[in-house]
């Protein structure tokens, strides 16, 4: 008797703040009934930075490198959703050259993120082979950032009014050859994943999303996708060069750990698609190409196929020290790999920004997360967390 009573008392736990299955400084408090999960408190902060308040200390120059920390798995989007906000506060107008680069890293960066999604959520549920696996190619991926930004992480590569350096010489052969090798690579993924007993005992049916609760929680990107809801930015409010490319948005019914897994393997095929069709519809075609025609047209026409507009890489040359956009405040929003970043730029016609507010979808999951747990039991908490794809430094801004 006393044994069945200690057995139905509930007991406070900690998961975290060190936990390393939490993908970052998270803690949990739990109630716990047994195995079962009652309560669920997200406890934030661990790791806060201060990225919005230091915006008003530093010029629009000064702050950009530090926009790639918000979510440094995704610093491509981040960099973009602050420029877009500036470039249209400004009047900045990005040649086309320059969007069409900004939209291959972009959707390169959506795969190096969602790979390293697929091997921390497998390794959350006891399965190293997989990481294996997805860091060959994730490497591969790494290395065309290195050469064209000089850094594997935190790039600093986009600037207002559109892009640092043009493609180096060659860039865009490996970005092709890569593409091609890359959707054999995801059948050997699903080959030891997609139908393995273990994984799909551990993840149907589990963490449901219904599109109600994923709305009334605001959430966004890949976990709204599996709920069956149509909502891609890049379709529905398009922006760089996507209403220039040919895809589509992948979504699932169930809403639940699985379907959020198979909705960001298909996104991985569509983002090699689109990368395709990108590389070949760039302006100017490869660096080396526009090395010759440069030499034999001196026009300066914005509509010029081979100099002007469309194969220059920054619209207007920009002085850091006096670049000082008119007053207006603007909100660029960007279809980044875990939901939609919002950035929320405040100008007051000086060279710093008064006020810089994001807005990122991992806040949401975390938010979501207790109502997804709820009742399930302990084991259930690894698939269900994994599945949200969530970055802490995306939460402690």
């Amino acid at each position: 008797m006393a044994l069945e009573s200690t057995l139905n008392k509930e007991m406070i736990i900690n998961v975290g703040p060190q936990h390393p299955s939490t993908h970052g400084v998270l803690r949990l408090v739990m109630t716990l009934e047994g195995e079962i999960i009652k309560d669920t408190k997200p406890v934030i902060g661990y790791l806060h930075r201060g990225l919005e308040k230091l915006a008003e200390s530093r010029n629009y120059f000064q702050y950009l490198p530090m926009v790639d920390r918000v979510d440094y798995l995704s610093s491509f989007f981040c960099s973009a959703a602050f420029c877009y906000a500036v470039e249209s506060i400004a009047g900045l107008k990005v040649p086309k050259r320059a969007e069409y680069i900004r939209l291959i890293t972009m959707e390169f960066n959506r795969i190096t993120s969602h790979l390293m999604w697929l091997t921390a959520f497998l390794l959350d549920l006891g399965a190293t082979t997989p990481m294996f696996y997805a860091f060959r190619e994730r490497e591969d991926i790494v290395k065309l950032f290195e050469e064209l930004t000089g850094q594997r992480m935190m790039y600093n590569f986009y600037t207002f009014g559109g892009v640092k350096k043009d493609l180096p010489e060659g860039w865009m052969t490996k970005a092709v050859d890569l593409c091609k090798s890359m959707p054999k690579m995801f059948d050997e993924y699903e080959a030891i994943i997609t139908k393995n007993p273990i994984f799909m005992e551990r993840t149907k049916g589990v963490g449901v999303l219904t599109q109600k609760m994923a709305a009334d929680y605001a959430i966004t990107g890949a976990n709204i996708r599996g709920s069956g809801i149509d909502f891609d930015l890049r379709k529905t409010n398009p922006y760089s060069v996507y209403d220039e490319i040919d895809f589509k948005t992948h979504l699932a019914e169930n809403g639940d750990s699985y379907d959020r897994y198979m909705v960001r393997i298909a996104e991985m095929r569509e983002s090699v698609k689109i990368i395709e069709q990108a590389l070949k519809q760039i302006p100017g075609g490869t660096p080396e190409r526009l090395k010759v025609k440069s030499v034999n047209c001196g026009c300066k026409k914005e509509d010029c196929e081979f100099c002007g507009f469309d194969v220059q890489l920054v619209g207007k040359k920009l002085n850091a020290a006096v670049f000082k956009p008119p007053v207006g405040e603007v909100i660029s929003m960007i279809e980044a790999p875990r939901g939609v970043i919002t950035c929320y730029v405040v100008s007051d016609g000086t060279n710093k920004p008064y006020r810089v507010k994001w807005r990122t979808p991992s806040f949401s999951s975390v938010q979501l997360l207790p109502e997804l747990i709820k009742g399930k039991n302990y084991s259930d908490l690894m698939p269900i967390f994994g599945s949200l794809d969530v970055v802490l430094p995306e939460v402690d801004r």
